[in-house]
C-alpha cells in the first residue's frame, strides 16, 4: 500500500494538544493569550505526536468496531491481544516476552506516577540522566521523592553516559538512590544505548539492589540499520526491572491511551492491579491490535520518510549552522540541535520557546524544558510533511 506522508492535515478545532493546547502547555498561559503570530500562521514542531495520518489499517479497524454499534465496558479478555503483541516483540526485537507480566496503563506518564510510590519509600531517591524527558522528574516531584541528576556527556553532537558520575551517586549512601529511570531510546537526544552500555548500567543497579524503570516508547522509531535491545532482555531474571512500551509514538496513537507496562515482581503487579485495574476503550483495543498485527509495512514507509527528513535537516545545518555539530539521532522523530554559537546575545536561553514563537512563528521546545543540561538547545519534531520542515528551517535561519 502507498502511504502519503506529504499530506497536510488540518488539525484545527480537534482539541489536539499540538494545535489547540500549546499556550497552556508550553507557556502556562491562558488559552486566549496573544502572540506575535496568528494561530494559523504558526508552524507546530513541538510536542511528540505526528502530523501524519494514523495508519489506514488502524482507522479501518476502528470503523469496523464502530459498526458493531455498542461501546460498552471493555477489558482484554481474548488472549489474541497478548499473542499479537508477543509476536511483535519477537519479530522486531527477538525478545520472548511473558504476557503475564503485562499490565495496562492509560499512558507511560501516569504509569510513572503510579509506579514510583509502589517501588520506593518516601525517603528514597530517583536517579535520571539529563537532559531528560520532564515527566521523569515530575514523577518524583508528584510523589515527594528526591530526584538526582546524572548529566550525559556530549562531544561533537554525540552523547555518552558518565559512568563514573552514575556509579558515584548510586553508591553515595547519603543520596539513598533506590530507583533508576532509564530512557532507551533516549529523549531528547535520540540516542540508542548499546548492549554494552545497557549491561553496564544494569549491573550497577543489580549490584546495588536498585529498581529500574525503562521507558522504551521510542524503540520502534529507529533509523534504518539501527537495532534496539530491551534492557529486560539482558537481565531476564532480575525482578526489579519495569519496562514501558506503547503504540502511541509509533503509530500516532497518543490519544489512544493504552500502554504496556511489564512488571516482573508478582507483589508489585498484584498491588498495581488492586489499585489500577482500569477499563479500556473498545476503540483503543482494536486500534492497538491492528497496529501490532497489520502496520509493519506502514512503519517501514514511515521510517524511510523520517530518515529523509533528518537528512534534509542535517544538510541544512551543515550549510547554515555548521557549528551546531548536528548529528542524525539513532531513533525518534525529534531533532536535538545545539544553537550555542548562533543565538543572539540578548536572547534568554531559558525562554527559547517564547523567542522562536514570537520571532519566527515556530512552536518548538527549548532545552530548558528537559530538566537540566540542555541550555541553548532546541528540540524540533520532524514527524510532519517535508514542506512544513522546509518552511520551518527557513524561518529559523532568518531569525538567527
Amino acid at each position: 500500500m502507498k502511504y502519503n506522508f506529504d499530506e497536510i492535515i488540518d488539525r484545527k478545532d480537534t482539541d489536539a494538544l499540538n494545535y489547540d493546547g500549546w499556550r497552556q502547555y508550553i507557556f502556562k498561559a491562558d488559552k486566549d493569550a496573544q502572540f506575535a503570530f496568528a494561530d494559523n500562521e504558526f508552524i507546530r514542531m513541538w510536542v511528540a505526536d505526528m502530523d501524519f495520518s494514523t495508519p489506514p489499517e488502524i482507522l479501518e479497524a476502528i470503523k469496523a468496531r464502530l459498526d458493531k454499534k455498542i461501546l460498552g465496558y471493555t477489558k482484554v479478555y481474548d488472549d489474541e491481544y497478548y499473542q499479537i503483541f508477543k509476536d511483535w516483540c519477537q519479530r522486531h526485537y527477538d525478545w520472548e516476552i511473558d504476557p503475564r507480566e503485562i499490565v495496562l496503563s492509560p499512558g507511560i506518564i501516569p504509569a510513572l506516577n503510579r509506579l514510583v510510590p509502589l517501588l520506593i519509600k518516601e525517603d528514597e531517591s530517583i536517579l535520571i540522566q539529563t537532559p531528560s524527558y520532564t515527566p521523569f522528574k515530575q514523577a518524583g516531584d508528584y510523589n515527594s521523592r528526591q530526584v538526582i541528576y546524572s548529566d550525559l556527556l556530549e562531544k561533537d553532537g554525540e552523547y555518552s553516559i558518565d559512568f563514573v558520575d552514575m556509579e558515584r551517586k548510586i553508591k553515595d549512601k547519603s543520596l539513598n538512590i533506590k530507583l533508576f529511570i532509564l530512557c532507551n531510546p533516549q529523549n531528547p537526544t535520540g540516542k540508542v544505548w548499546t548492549e554494552e552500555e545497557l549491561i553496564k548500567m544494569g549491573k550497577l543497579c543489580v549490584e546495588n539492589d536498585i529498581w529500574m524503570i525503562s521507558d522504551e516508547i521510542h524503540c520502534d522509531l529507529l533509523r534504518n540499520g539501527m537495532s534496539h535491545t530491551p534492557i529486560a532482555k539482558l537481565f531476564p531474571y532480575y525482578e526489579k526491572i519495569v519496562t514501558c512500551m506503547a503504540p502511541s509514538k509509533t503509530f500516532n496513537l497518543a490519544g489512544n491511551l493504552m500502554s504496556h507496562i511489564f512488571i516482573k515482581n508478582e507483589e508489585i503487579k498484584k498491588e498495581w492491579l488492586r489499585l489500577y485495574d482500569d477499563f479500556i476503550s473498545p476503540l483503543s483495543l482494536v486500534a492497538t491490535k491492528a497496529a501490532y498485527s497489520q502496520c509493519d509495512e506502514w512503519l517501514k514507509a514511515l521510517r524511510n520518510y523520517l530518515d529523509d527528513n533528518f537528512k534534509l535537516v542535517q544538510e541544512f545545518a551543515q550549510t547554515h549552522f555548521p557549528k551546531a555539530n548536528f548529528k542524525i539521532p539513532d531513533s525518534t522523530y525529534l531533532a536535538w540541535i545545539n544553537l550555542t554559537k548562533y543565538l543572539p546575545e540578548d536572547v534568554d536561553n531559558q525562554q527559547l520557546s517564547l523567542y522562536f514563537a514570537n520571532k519566527t512563528g515556530i512552536l518548538l521546545e527549548g532545552g530548558n524544558m528537559f530538566v537540566s543540561n540542555g541550555d541553548n538547545y532546541i528540540r524540533i519534531n520532524l514527524a510532519c510533511p517535508r514542506s512544513i520542515i522546509e518552511e520551518g528551517l527557513e524561518r529559523i535561519k532568518n531569525a538567527l
